[in-house]
């Protein structure tokens, strides 16, 4: 489809960016439907052939390889494209915890050693965090690398802190050449991790509507918190805000 100016007739649900390309963005709708900018939001074309009319919770690029785009549709499953967005392919179902499938709502693809391939997929659940490798072949629990290894050898597993329990984790953000260092924004507030997500830290409290990390600063992060555009550059320990004008 030709790029035009389009009349946004229902709210954006998930919003991801080309890290390599200025200008290219994907933005969900909330009724379903997928669109594409290649001008900064200027103008848009209608992308997602082989998506389901079901509404996408989250969007995110691949790690290494930013043509690769990942979505999580509601009551469905994962979704791959590998052109950018403009066709589609499932690759797995919603994560299984607790006794039930549930929606992912915050998405990050990470470029860890430990992962088949180095690739994982971080997925923020009502349930909690969980992951699954690029092969797809299941959902997993964020351990330490040598975790199922002392498991195996009938070894107690390294400790960690991980997220709380009973808390949604409600946005995944970070920068991609630190894939180690990942943020989570819970109702809590804003929580850190620097070893791939085994390990977190409160960095501040009070909920995180939305979150995003400069990728050629990790420490510079850019929230919706409270109703104003929140600005930290030291990992969210302390933050400048600036209030969202409304239309009148």
């Amino acid at each position: 489809h030709a790029a035009e100016p389009l009349a946004l007739a229902q709210p954006i649900s998930a919003l991801a960016s080309h890290p390599r390309r200025a200008g290219t963005l994907l933005a969900a709708l909330e009724g379903g439907g997928l669109i594409r900018s290649l001008d900064g939001g200027l103008t848009w074309a209608e992308a997602g052939s082989g998506l389901p009319d079901t509404p996408i919770t989250t969007l995110t690029m691949a790690a290494l390889e930013p043509d690769m785009v990942y979505a999580a549709l509601a009551g469905d499953g994962l979704w791959r494209s590998q052109d950018g967005g403009e066709t589609w392919e499932f690759v797995m179902d919603r994560p299984y915890l607790d006794g039930a499938e549930h929606d992912v709502h915050s998405l990050v693809s990470v470029a860890s050693p430990t992962g088949m391939g180095g690739i994982w997929l971080y997925a923020g659940t009502r349930a909690g965090l969980t992951r699954v490798p690029d092969c797809f072949c299941r959902w997993q629990d964020v351990t330490a690398g040598d975790a199922m290894d002392a498991l195996a050898a009938g070894k107690t597993p390294p400790a960690a802190a991980p997220l709380p329990e009973g808390q949604p984790v409600t946005n995944l953000a970070l920068a991609p050449e630190t894939p180690e260092r990942i943020y989570a924004g819970l109702a809590s507030g804003l929580w850190t991790s620097s070893d791939a997500g085994v390990n977190w830290t409160l960095a501040s409290p009070g909920a995180i509507g939305a979150l995003a990390v400069d990728p050629a600063d990790p420490h510079h992060l850019v929230a919706a918190r409270k109703g104003n555009l929140s600005i930290s550059r030291d990992g969210g320990a302390t933050w400048t805000t600036t209030p969202v004008l409304k239309d009148s």
